[in-house]
């Protein structure tokens, strides 16, 4: 076994292991808690990027890229025909059938590093995976991506901004040039991730260099979000 491909089953054991307290970061709960002034900041941000996909409109056949808890699921289903919301934890689709009681919303346990699609869709969202991509296997993602939507698909993505507000209390940044990060449970256990922080900018012109048609914008603090399309 490879370095990275330790480190993807160090990243994929973690969050499995994280699924009971995914969602303390989202709500800024427990650890995740960095006082009333930041977490008023942090929900604004999210709100922000909520609109956004309200506006971007993910109708028809969607497919969602790890889906967690649900979270973001239940926010492409009234919009959708159907979504297969696909995630590499057991644990965290157990959660998302439960908060997404949706017949038309169908999950799917997969290894996103290893999965391939058989099939098209309208749209592709990924929420916060983006930035577990290491480098070495970007390009190769976005490949994936541009067969799971074909020529006339569409793609949206958020993920987050570079903050030491962003993540846990006991968590720090890496350095900038380093793409993996030290996470800690509620119980203390740490594991290793990748953890990339990209910026609008940059991000559009290397999507650009790939073959998409790209908007990357970003919230004034915590997120990046964005749509795409494949071009011809």
């Amino acid at each position: 076994m490879s370095d990275i491909e330790r480190l993807l089953a160090e990243q994929a054991h973690y969050y499995r292991e994280r699924a009971g307290e995914y969602e303390d970061w989202w709500f800024r709960r427990g650890h995740y808690d960095h006082g009333p002034e930041t977490n008023a900041r942090w929900f604004a941000d999210a709100a922000k990027a909520q609109d956004a996909l309200e506006r971007f409109g993910p109708a028809g056949d969607v497919l969602e890229l790890a889906c967690g808890t649900g979270l973001w699921t239940q926010r492409l289903a009234p919009h959708a025909t159907g979504v297969t919301a696909l995630d590499g934890s057991p644990e965290m689709l157990a959660l998302c059938r439960t908060r997404v009681s949706d017949p038309h919303v169908k999950c799917v346990q997969a290894d996103l590093f290893v999965w391939e699609p058989d099939r098209t869709y309208d749209v592709c969202f990924f929420g916060f995976w983006l930035s577990h991509v290491p480098e070495e296997r970007f390009d190769e993602f976005w490949e994936k991506v541009r067969r799971a939507v074909g020529p006339g698909g569409r793609v949206f993505f958020v993920d987050s901004l570079r903050s030491d507000k962003a993540s846990a209390v006991d968590h720090r940044l890496s350095d900038r040039n380093d793409e993996t990060m030290l996470r800690r449970l509620a119980d203390g256990r740490e594991y290793h991730i990748v953890k990339r922080f990209h910026e609008p900018q940059p991000l559009q012109r290397r999507l650009a260099e790939l073959g998409w048609s790209a908007l990357v914008q970003a919230t004034p603090e915590f997120f990046i979000y964005g749509h795409a399309t494949p071009t011809p």
